[in-house]
């Protein structure tokens, strides 16, 4: 049998005179169905409308025509401003793909002082200088960040604990300035820290050169200090300290925290978003484990499922969501992230929500021995003893030997949400990526079994859920602030 109907069922008719551009659908819940086009713009019909609308029965006075005129699905008479409207946006959802690669991640180190059990990193101990990064292999490094067509250049330090190696990360960045004064990019810099070594003076360099810090807060003192042990036993104290010591030096807006949730995280997500508030932060990004390294050798990644993350997340999103009726504006920042794709022109370039996959021509990153991996998941997975993503080495391998790699190629090819089996029938795909390296460390394929994919299960749900929150006015009008 055939895929297709007849090419008469999708022509207009005399009685209509409209015509269908393309959709997809899917059911949103009992009494309604949910249909999107290419460039992410969705429509909810009832299953009538829906069945009137695929065969030219809709009535063009009635709402659903209108609506669906107006957002690109079917055009009528002689006029061409419909699908030109098309083009334009989905030729600006895809214009970032022209600006790769933008994010270069430098691991100057495996040493670290912490000893998390979800640790994605084979961490070594502090003593361990034969784990840091050369600064011949930085150079070497600096030379592929500044071969990448990128206006923009994001360099962000990676560990380990980044700190340990500072004197690295102060060459890195006085050389990518060096290199920049030719080069004209629009430069930046991140360091990653759990901020517990962090001195002063490092935040004071952080400052003198435009370094935004990022951090780790899990929640209140018992959880971080549970999730994230040092000899000490003040993990806590020190990145809360180190928080407020960097605002102070560094800046308020250059200062970021991300949490993890972990077991002992599920049942508190209220407590974790009150510690964000508690710190003076404007949203927080509720994220699950990711199955890489340490994490999968200590079971921390086994310690829930995808079901029980989703539970931990809609908790916690409705909580926020309370928080903005009563008063304070507070971000759930993956939300945010989604919502951009679904009610803008204009993709909003995080990695795990591209396609194809944001590995490589997204990111990059360079470990302390030189290997460069399609990204930071890539650079776990080898830890792991699977290096199905090392893409080469800064010091045998050139930019176009990097970028043109079977081990880079093959995951983008096979992640093209339009073309993937299950995605491309998909009414989500416009607001979804792929994740080939998830994929392949849990189901050994780049491209995944759908049906029973974690990453789908919980990028499907939540997509539904957000749509069914944009038909409530007072909830709409808050996600619409977020973005």
């Amino acid at each position: 049998m055939s895929r297709f109907g007849a090419l008469a069922d999708y022509a207009p008719t005399l009685e209509t005179r409209y015509q269908l551009l393309p959709f997809r659908f899917a059911n949103l819940d009992d009494g309604r169905c949910v249909v999107t086009n290419m460039v992410g713009e969705y429509a909810l019909l009832s299953r009538a409308d829906l069945e009137d609308f695929v065969h030219h029965r809709l009535v063009p006075s009635s709402r659903a025509y209108d609506d669906l005129k107006a957002k690109h699905f079917l055009v009528d008479g002689d006029d061409s401003v419909a699908v030109d409207l098309l083009v334009l946006k989905a030729r600006t959802k895809a214009s970032r793909l022209a600006q790769f690669t933008g994010l270069h991640m430098f691991v100057t180190t495996l040493r670290c002082e912490h000893a998390c059990p979800y640790c994605q990193v084979s961490r070594q101990s502090e003593d361990r200088a034969a784990f840091d990064m050369s600064e011949a292999t930085a150079d070497r490094g600096l030379e592929l960040v500044f071969r990448s067509p990128s206006p923009t250049i994001k360099i962000e330090f990676q560990g380990g604990e980044s700190a340990l190696n500072f004197g690295l990360v102060r060459y890195i960045v006085e050389r990518a300035e060096e290199i920049n004064r030719t080069e004209g990019r629009d430069l930046a810099f991140v360091i990653a820290t759990n901020l517990a070594i962090v001195t002063d003076e490092m935040l004071q360099y952080c400052r003198e050169h435009n370094i935004f810090v990022s951090t780790s807060l899990d929640g209140p003192a018992d959880l971080h200090n549970r999730n994230r042990p040092r000899a000490g036993r003040d993990s806590y104290e020190r990145a809360v300290d180190g928080i407020r010591r960097a605002r102070a030096i560094v800046g308020r807006d250059r200062v970021s925290a991300l949490m993890t949730t972990t077991r002992d995280s599920l049942g508190r997500v209220e407590e974790i978003v009150d510690e964000y508030l508690r710190q003076g932060f404007g949203g927080i990004f509720l994220r699950p484990l990711s199955p890489y390294g340490f994490a999968v050798k200590t079971k921390s990644y086994a310690a829930y499922d995808a079901d029980a993350w989703l539970d931990f997340y809609f908790r916690g999103l409705r909580y926020i969501l309370d928080l903005n009726r009563r008063g304070y504006r507070f971000v759930e920042h993956y939300a945010s992230l989604v919502l951009g794709k679904m009610l803008t022109p204009f993709d909003t370039g995080y990695v795990d929500l591209r396609s194809p996959a944001g590995i490589g021509i997204g990111a990059l990153i360079y470990n302390y021995d030189g290997e460069v991996y399609a990204s930071d998941e890539s650079r776990m997975l080898a830890e792991m003893g699977d290096t199905s993503f090392r893409l080469g080495n800064v010091h045998r391998d050139t930019w176009e030997d990097i970028m043109t790699s079977e081990a880079l190629l093959r995951p983008l090819e096979a992640s093209y949400t339009g073309s993937a089996p299950m995605c491309s029938d998909c009414a989500f795909e416009p607001y979804c990526g792929a994740d080939p390296v998830f994929h392949h460390a849990t189901q050994g394929d780049a491209v995944g079994h759908k049906p029973t994919s974690a990453f789908c299960r919980r990028n499907m749900t939540i997509f539904k859920h957000l749509i069914g929150l944009l038909d409530e006015p007072e909830t709409r009008r808050i996600l619409l602030g977020w973005i």
